[in-house]
């Protein structure tokens, strides 16, 4: 039991980040219909712009850990939001009216471009940084010594999850914004009709998906401490899983799914084989999938005619 709460705690915390990161898939798929394949390497751009900006931190003497951090999330999201509204302005903007086709295709480019622009400009060596938050707390201490705990870092992680899943929500749900997302979603020309700036809308949807990337990345960094510019791809890979897993268009079912990933592999890790755990989620989402082609939460996509 005590081994087993361990490995749900690493797998809450891990499915945390892959919910972040399905977060902005689905967001975009909501609006425009279409896969970001970029958007994982947006994430590694966040986690490659958090380990700069602390680096930078050190050299001026900035040592305070609550300063030094909320400066280094400030510049990773402002950063990586740019990459976003790029990657939209670059990748899908002058191809939104062509085939379904086209768009895709453009963002596997941008994705590829992305990845060894990274590699160029930082070397293809893993970079490493020094644990920044320490301490945990335990919750049991078995007779043979092994202790079940739950890292502050975890903690930070998971509510902080929660915190921007919530007002991701809200804000879908009660603003302007939302209201805009959600008629643009239902359809472009007539939201464009009665008002909506859907170009507009469209480039704010991509700068919110690569601002919860760069958190994601700012977590995964701190947690892990090592970085290297193909991390973008499998993390992508697996919250794409995530958001089709749960339901692509729904942000719950993003979130779960997101969950669910970070169960699988870390229990799989645990008891059966930590090689094949990729394996173990790519097989479960097949099988979900033939009961449930839609996913968790998802609705079965209407055609219009």
């Amino acid at each position: 039991m005590e081994y087993f709460l361990q490995q749900l705690i690493n797998g809450l915390t891990l499915g945390a980040v892959y919910g972040l990161i399905a977060i902005g898939y689905t967001m975009v798929y909501g609006i425009i219909g279409m896969i970001n394949f970029a958007h994982g390497e947006i994430y590694m751009i966040g986690a490659f712009v958090t380990v700069i900006s602390f680096v930078v931190l050190g050299l001026v003497g900035v040592s305070e850990t609550a300063v030094a951090l909320m400066i280094v999330l400030a510049v990773s999201i402002s950063v990586t939001s740019l990459y976003g509204w790029t990657v939209e302005r670059v990748a899908y903007r002058p191809l939104r009216n062509s085939t379904r086709l086209a768009p895709l295709i453009s963002a596997i480019g941008m994705s590829v471009l992305l990845q060894n622009y990274v590699q160029l400009l930082q070397g293809a060596r893993v970079k490493t940084m020094a644990p920044v938050l320490q301490g945990s707390f335990t919750i049991i201490t078995r007779a043979d010594g092994f202790v079940v705990s739950i890292s502050y870092l975890q903690i930070i992680i998971i509510a902080l999850t929660v915190g921007l899943m919530t007002g991701v929500t809200l804000v879908i749900q009660r603003t302007p914004l939302g209201r805009a997302q959600r008629a643009c979603e239902q359809d472009k020309m007539m939201a464009a009709l009665v008002g909506v700036n859907v170009d507009r809308t469209i480039s704010t949807t991509f700068v919110i998906g690569a601002a919860l990337a760069a958190i994601a990345g700012f977590m995964v960094t701190l947690y892990y401490g090592v970085v290297d510019f193909f991390m973008g791809f499998l993390a992508g890979m697996k919250a794409f899983t995530a958001a089709v897993l749960g339901g692509i268009g729904s942000l719950p079912g993003a979130m779960l799914g997101g969950l669910l990933i970070g169960l699988i592999e870390s229990f799989w890790a645990g008891y059966v084989n930590a090689q094949y755990k990729d394996v173990a989620v790519f097989g479960i989402l097949m099988l979900v999938l033939m009961v449930r082609p839609n996913g968790l939460f998802g609705r079965p996509e209407i055609e219009k005619v």
